[in-house]
């Protein structure tokens, strides 16, 4: 057998699960793409939305949420009966620029220039993550803080032991977003209660242009990231899916197979779907119902402090501290899910460049393991030089959000020219991803437009 996770297995098919609960079983790739359900997206700019723009924008946090997992689900599909990882995958789209050492299709240069705005997403988060270290940790300062989070992270990914510790913080995480919908709720029985009409307030497509800079970053940041999209692609094959559904076509037995384990996939993608728009929800109505009342707007070093607020409000002063663990947990899962993933792929990446033979599994681990060092300390580099961790959010999520549409048009033809035709979705699920294509491109128009413009 073979050490390499993107080989598939000769002789490794599994049978599908048949039922609702053998599918649930059989869940992963989904929660460790999301960091752990929750991630910096709804903590950082989420609540933040809500504060700046009250309820206005309720509307476009709910698409933001709900246009993503659509592509995520239907990319997927691709994958688990294909093998390929994303580059691999972004690799076959038409319009090649030449490369180092052959011709490289023209998303993944366009990947690649969002590098920068990545990795200052990335000291953003590590930041944010600090300062609740900070905050539980008093006597050390918010940027030592920060170091030694970075430091954490690296031992732990550096140790192989990931697995084991993304089940301890997926509990943690999953016990916070449970506590932040019932803040949610009991804000209701408070005088910073949602009223009917501040929910018709939110339903009536209007604020963006007032909000553009914080609701496009929110956009691209909340729910599944273009990020999360590629790096679900990788868990996806390391998950054994691939595997599970053979590379033998011909084999009687092959589509029943594919069809059941994009079913696991598929059920994997909504059911994490349900989970993030609950606790995406809440942090929003949070923002707006506390925040936005209160007049405090999360920034510089004070921004898990001034978030913090939208618990002591509704559950009492003892709430600070479940909110700074809380924010932690968040924030240090969503830097573990965010370089883990980056391990993936970066060398997924020099590979596609030809610097590095497929083949070469050893010195693939050992790009992994310069990747796992060198990012930690570069984010934290970023943030001690400029400690406002949502702007450094708001730079690559804004990016990020310029990928959907590649990502979009990457799964259509895909789906039309590379895919078993056996498997393909059906018709209506194929026309919704051309609007989501359409809408995501206007959307990129107008993020061009007001950044040149205005």
């Amino acid at each position: 057998m073979s050490d390499d996770p993107y080989t598939i297995e000769p002789g490794a098919t599994r049978q599908p699960p048949t039922t609702w609960a053998g599918r649930l079983k059989n869940l992963g790739p989904g929660i460790v793409v999301s960091g752990s359900i929750v991630g910096s997206g709804e903590i950082l700019l989420t609540a933040g939305l809500g504060a700046a723009a009250g309820f206005t924008l309720l509307w476009w946090v709910l698409f933001s949420c709900w246009v993503k997992s659509l592509i995520q689900a239907e990319l997927a599909r691709y994958v688990v009966t294909s093998g390929d990882t994303y580059l691999r995958a972004l690799n076959r789209l038409p319009g090649k620029i030449p490369g180092p050492n052959g011709p490289i299709s023209w998303p993944i240069w366009l990947g690649l220039i969002g590098f920068v705005p990545g990795i200052l997403t990335s000291g953003g988060i590590i930041g944010g993550a600090g300062q609740a270290l900070g905050l539980m940790l008093p006597v050390v300062d918010g940027a030592w803080a920060t170091v030694i989070a970075a430091l954490i992270v690296m031992a732990i990914l550096g140790s192989g032991d990931y697995g084991r510790f993304e089940k301890v913080m997926l509990a943690m995480v999953l016990s916070f977003s449970f506590a932040t919908i019932v803040s949610a709720l009991l804000m209701q029985s408070t005088e910073y209660a949602a009223t009917p009409a501040n929910l018709m307030e939110g339903l009536r497509f209007e604020g963006l242009s007032e909000h553009w800079v914080l609701a496009i970053g929110m956009y691209g940041a909340t729910g599944v990231a273009a990020s999360e999209i590629s790096a679900y692609t990788y868990w996806c094959v390391e998950k054994g899916y691939p595997s599970y559904v053979g590379s033998e076509r011909d084999d009687p037995q092959w589509l029943d197979r594919a069809k059941g384990w994009i079913r696991v996939v598929q059920t994997d993608v909504w059911v994490t779907l349900v989970i993030l728009t609950f606790a995406t929800l809440s942090f929003y109505f949070l923002g707006a119902g506390v925040l936005n009342r209160l007049g405090e707007l999360p920034s510089g070093t004070d921004t898990i402090t001034v978030l913090s607020n939208m618990f002591t409000a509704t559950l009492g002063p003892w709430a600070f501290w479940l909110f700074i663990f809380g924010a932690f947990c968040i924030l240090f899962s969503t830097t573990l899910s965010g370089i883990g993933a980056g391990s993936r792929s970066f060398p997924d990446l020099m590979v596609t460049f030809g610097f590095i033979d497929r083949q070469n599994l050893a010195r693939r681990k050992k790009w992994t393991r310069g990747y796992i060092v060198a990012m930690p300390a570069i984010s934290t580099l970023i943030y001690v030089f400029y400690q406002e961790p949502i702007t450094l959010v708001i730079f690559g999520a804004t990016f990020g959000a310029f990928m959907l549409p590649v990502q979009s048009f990457m799964t259509l033809y895909l789906q039309a020219k590379q895919m078993d035709q056996r498997i393909r979705p059906r018709v209506w699920v194929t026309a919704c991803i051309f609007v989501i294509f359409f809408v995501q491109a206007i959307l990129s128009a107008f993020i061009i437009k007001n950044i040149l413009f205005n």
